[in-house]
């Protein structure tokens, strides 16, 4: 199990150092600010739609290692999925650290993002993992004030 505890912490901290679709998308698609201010985590998520699919998503900010990371991953992650798939995987990695779902309960559907599992275990560092994500669901509700974890 620590083996495993470790291959999770490097890739958390792998997406901590060099972010993935780190970057201001500019032109066409949507954004959405976000802000953590237990942890002081704020960013911005961009996102591009085409035919009900992402077909492309970035972020910008500052923040911890987590939030960081989550966001990384989250833009991974759903880049080529459908809206409704982002909104399942939203609702998926939610239940995954706060078991707060009413869906379908199939946290292997979330691949890699099953690192954050653990997270749950410091329940103040559940807001700075869901925050990207609670972000980029506001852009697909569109909801136009600001997203706060608090």
């Amino acid at each position: 199990m620590s083996d495993l505890r470790d291959l999770y912490q490097e890739l958390i901290l792998d997406h901590t150092k060099k972010p993935r679709n780190f970057r201001k998308i500019e032109g066409v698609g949507s954004k959405a600010d976000g802000h953590n201010p237990l942890c002081g985590d704020k960013l911005t998520v961009f996102l591009i739609v085409d035919g009900g699919i992402v077909t492309d998503i970035s972020f910008i900010g500052s923040g911890c290692a987590i939030s960081m990371a989550s966001a990384s991953m989250m833009t991974e992650s759903l880049k080529g999925k459908t809206i409704a798939e982002a909104k399942t995987m939203f609702g998926r990695f939610h239940e995954l650290l706060t078991g707060d779902f009413d869906g379908p309960r199939d946290p292997e559907s979330l691949g890699k993002l099953v690192v954050f599992g653990g997270v749950k275990e410091f329940p103040v560092r559940v807001k700075c993992a869901t925050l990207a994500w609670h972000t980029m669901n506001a852009i697909l509700e569109h909801q136009e004030e600001p997203v706060s974890t608090e």
